[in-house]
Order: C-alpha cells, then structure tokens, then sequence
C-alpha cells in the first residue's frame, strides 16, 4: 500500500558532490521541484534557512510563520508542507546521517540539540545580525557545490558543521536544559520510544527498559519536558496517527491496527480526547 510521499535526497540530488548531500538556493530548488507544496516527508535531515520573503511552514501539525531570519530543522520522517510568498529567497541543504557521522567520525548529528524530537521546536528566527554573520557560510556552500577545487567535500562538509554550531549556540540560548544526567535519560528514552511506540504503550515497560523506576522516570520528563512518561508516549502515538491519516488509502481500522490498537472504538476515543475531534473528522478537515 503507498504511503504518503517519502522523497530521497536522490530525487533532489543533480549537482551535488555525493548523493547523500543536495545543497541549493529556494529560488532555484522551487523551479525544480515545485510537487513540494504538498505534504510529505523526507528521509534524511533537513535545513532551511529563509533570508527574504514570507508565508507558513507546518511541521507535524503545527504552523510556523516564515519570515527573513527564519531557520529550519527536520529529522527524517517529519511531515511538512509550506505557502510561500513568491518572492522568497533562502537555502535548503539535505543530508544523510550516515553521511554526517561517517565524516566527523568522533561526534554525531544525533548530538546536536535542535535534532531532539523531544520537546525541541524545529524553528529558530536569526535577527538581522546573527543573519548576516551566518549568511556566509552558506553562500560559501553555494559556491563550492558550483566548483571542482582540490579538497571540495572536505570544504562543503566544514562548511555545513560550521553551520551546525552556529545554530547549537543560538539554540542552547533560546532554549536553555541544564546539563546534567537527565539529558542523557531523556535522549535515551527518546531513542527507545521511537523503536517501541506502535507495540508497548505501558510507561513501565520504557522505565524497566532504561534500568530506572517509573517514578524516577516521570521526575525526568516534567523538568524536562513538563510532561508525564504517560503524555509523552501517547503524544508520540497521536502524531503518527495524524501522519498516517494524511494518506486517504489507509482506513482508519487500519491505522488503529499499525499502531497497536486490538480495539478499534478505543484508538478512536484516545484520538478524540488528544486532539478534539476523531479521527474520521481530523481527515476531513485536512482535506
């Protein structure tokens, strides 16, 4: 059964130094690829930054309102979609996390905390300074994708972690989380609940599994989070329910059935408490 679009960054990819990196500015990636005003996903990390114009970004649900200064950060999965205004201008870089971690080799693109789908807004706004102290480096990108230089994937991929850190110190700034060992529960439950959500929905099962007790673990989540263990599961259960329910060739036992639901009346009543409406009535508004 087809699922919603899921595009490679091969689809993308036409001058790129490897096919695990597309590098382009809005105004030429909209005239290649204009199908990408519906919503889909990608497979691979994404990066935007806006410098002129305006217009909404909707990512897994939420609206963000474009405007210069505007950065964006998608892991691969997410769903999004944009109106833009015609005279928008900016980059988009896609790229692999084998592509990222195989080069530096001695850190991750997991380590950055914009990456985190915990809890972490995929949007940040540069003022006009911060803007035009990054702006270099990506029209630096721009250019090397356009050369053949000695040492050209070296200079790109420098380029794009410089890009990183800029972004991680503005982003530990907006969104401070004191440093001490709950980052690393939280991260790691984070990595378990991704693996586990569609089979174990039980708070203690995610406890048991990351050696603490569940009392500790709700402790974790509301200072970090402000949630229970509880609210985060179901939050991560609900999202990919909405996900699926984009897709009009899945029925709605179906998706109940995908996400470990037996009963098909409760799935039905959980999504209605979460999001106020059920599920047959989410797809029609997003029709």
């Amino acid at each position: 059964m087809r699922k919603y679009p899921i595009y490679n960054i091969q689809r993308f990819n036409c001058n790129s130094v490897n096919s695990d990196l597309y590098i382009n500015t809005f105004k030429n990636h909209l005239i290649d690829h204009n199908f990408l005003e519906e919503p889909h996903r990608h497979n691979s990390y994404v990066l935007l930054f806006f410098t002129k114009g305006s217009g909404t970004h909707e990512i897994d649900f939420d609206i963000f309102t474009i405007q210069p200064g505007s950065m964006f950060f998608l892991q691969p999965g997410q769903m999004h979609h944009w109106n833009l205004s015609d005279d928008v201008e900016g980059f988009v870089i896609f790229y692999s996390q084998e592509m990222y971690n195989l080069y530096f080799g001695q850190k991750t693109i997991g380590e950055y905390p914009f990456y985190s789908s915990m809890g972490n807004k995929p949007e940040m706004v540069f003022d006009m300074s911060e803007s035009k102290a990054i702006l270099p480096y990506f029209e630096s990108l721009i250019l090397e994708t356009q050369t053949i230089q000695l040492l050209k994937q070296d200079k790109i991929m420098n380029l794009l972690d410089i890009i990183h850190i800029e972004i991680a110190r503005k982003y530990s700034e907006t969104y401070f989380h004191e440093a001490h060992s709950y980052n690393v529960k939280i991260k790691n439950f984070e990595v378990l609940l991704e693996q586990n959500f569609k089979i174990e929905k039980a708070a203690s099962f995610y406890a048991s599994r990351l050696n603490i007790t569940l009392k500790h673990l709700n402790r974790i989540c509301n200072e970090i989070l402000q949630k229970t263990t509880t609210e985060v599961i179901t939050d991560r259960v609900i999202l990919e329910a909405k996900r699926m329910l984009m897709d009009k060739k899945f029925t709605i036992n179906e998706i109940a059935t995908e996400l470990g639901f037996d009963d098909y009346s409760y799935f039905t009543r959980l999504f209605k408490k979460y999001n106020g409406m059920t599920p047959t009535n989410f797809r029609m508004v997003r029709r």
